[in-house]
């Protein structure tokens, strides 16, 4: 039986450039919490802020994602703690790119 899915889970390029450049055991934490937002609504350990959805590991593993509308997650990039600054503010101007490019916002 095929349950409706919760969210519709959407990556975005820079996402997936990051994605592609982890190990493969890391996109196995990335890929299953992505599934459990779709499947389930359940985000696990988050920061809520500036529209952005922080998803964190204990290792210091964060994906940044943004909700739009009510049943779509944009993933928008990744990183880790050490480098949590820089990639805020490349999640936040790839944010602002959908906006204007998808929804015609600013």
């Amino acid at each position: 039986m095929n349950l409706p899915l919760k969210f519709q889970v959407l990556r975005t390029q820079e996402f997936n450039e990051w994605f592609d450049s982890q190990t493969n055991p890391t996109q196995g934490l990335i890929l299953a919490r992505l599934h459990r937002i779709s499947v389930e609504g359940h985000f696990g350990t988050t920061n809520y802020f500036d529209d952005l959805i922080e998803l964190k590991w204990t290792s210091g593993l964060r994906v940044y994602t943004s909700r739009i509308g009510q049943m779509v997650i944009v993933i928008l990039g990744g990183g880790n703690k050490n480098g949590q600054n820089k990639d805020i503010k490349k999640a936040k101007k790839t944010l602002e790119k959908i906006k204007k490019s998808y929804l015609g916002s600013s």
